[in-house]
């Protein structure tokens, strides 16, 4: 088998996946799957394919199809540790997803930008990059992400491209040089194709069931979400015995943005004030639009005591927050607050909102602007 004494970079076609890659196209970079392809591929591969295939097909849980992509490839080739980053597309840098060994909580909090490093650098030129133990003085190798606590002598770094481009970065540390053969890289390259459109995949039923969660004129969760993580909520308290509380948000007199400034300013001070309550709120609280001009912010493991102390230092600072429109105006926004909790509150979703709501229109029949407790 030939094997790989020099810094490799696997050049890109057009079209880029390895399955769509004419005969020729894959004769002239990998001679060797070539002849071995004619001689049958071994039992053992063409197993570990359709256990991948099969599995990446059965699911669309983006954490389930990283597992199986890392547990089937390490199969192929042994290595000190194997890494699979995927990409952050709004900061365009790749997180450590998952890893091979006991390395992963050490990876979880670390970032890899564009260019930096392997991993980086095959992320932004989109190639597969191969740097062997005989070069192993190459200047990205020192910024590989865990060599302070490893020694990374040689590395196989695959993108993960799909077709909307590079989705992660498969990164193999200290693979075994004996298997760094023209036929192991490209069975790998073919995994990886299969991977990157599972990963694709994955990410569009993510996006698309986010969407059906989510109001569309403050970004907040919807109300259908709220009934469903409220009945979550409250049968987790049951099963833990721990306290759960309710804020009903009602904003005052929001009827007459509408009337002076129109329903455009209206609508975009709605947007604002739901950011901001999600702002204000807690890491743990979940921030929800009920309808019209009315908000819930659920508050798991709060007492009423504590929702209270909660829900009326977020009113002081919505009552104080100015918001500047796009037409120029300065908007300021009150609000009417009720809040429930379970226990003593009846548990069950319907009770604890009435509840809650209820407390809310008696704020608003004595003056309005304040928060009113169990």
């Amino acid at each position: 088998m030939a094997a790989w004494t020099k810094e490799t970079v696997i050049p890109r076609f057009e079209p880029t996946r390895m399955t769509e890659f004419t005969s020729e196209q894959i004769a002239s970079l990998f001679p060797e799957m070539t002849q071995l392809t004619e001689n049958r591929i071994p039992l053992d591969d063409l197993m570990v394919f359709h256990q991948l295939a099969r599995s990446l097909n059965s699911s669309l849980d983006l954490d389930t199809i990283l597992r199986t992509i890392l547990d089937q490839m390490e199969r192929i080739i042994a290595a000190d540790m194997w890494t699979l980053l995927m990409l952050d597309e709004k900061h365009n840098e790749l997180y450590y997803a998952i890893a091979s060994g006991s390395g992963e909580d050490a990876l979880r909090d670390l970032r890899v930008r564009s260019g930096e490093g392997v991993a980086g650098w095959v992320l932004e030129h989109g190639e597969t990059l191969i740097v062997p133990e005989s070069e192993n003085d190459d200047p990205r190798l020192q910024q590989t992400i865990g060599v302070e606590t490893r020694s990374v002598r040689s590395v196989i770094a695959m993108p993960l491209r799909g077709r909307k481009g590079v989705q992660g970065v498969i990164e193999i540390l200290n693979p075994r040089a004996s298997q760094m053969s023209d036929y192991t890289i490209a069975f790998l390259h073919i995994l990886c194709d299969h991977a990157a459109i599972a990963i694709e995949n994955a990410r569009d039923v993510a996006r698309i069931q986010q969407l059906t969660i989510t109001d569309d004129a403050t970004g907040l969760y919807n109300v259908r979400h709220l009934y469903k993580m409220l009945e979550q909520e409250l049968e987790r308290g049951r099963r833990l015995r721990q306290p759960l509380s309710l804020a009903f948000i009602d904003l005052d007199r929001f009827k007459l943005v509408n009337d002076v400034h129109g329903h455009l300013i209206g609508s975009e001070l709605l947007m604002r004030v739901g950011g901001r309550l999600r702002r204000l709120s807690r890491e743990k609280d979940m921030c929800f639009r009920y309808g019209g001009d009315e908000f819930v912010i659920l508050m798991p493991d709060t007492s009423a005591s504590d929702a209270l102390v909660v829900a009326t230092g977020l009113h002081q600072e919505l009552t104080d927050t100015r918001f500047h429109m796009s037409n120029g105006l300065d908007l300021s926004a009150s609000a009417s607050v009720g809040l429930a909790t379970c226990p003593p509150e009846n548990a069950a979703v319907h009770a604890i909102i009435g509840a809650a709501d209820a407390r809310m229109y008696a704020v608003k029949s004595n003056g309005r602007g304040k928060v009113r407790g169990t």
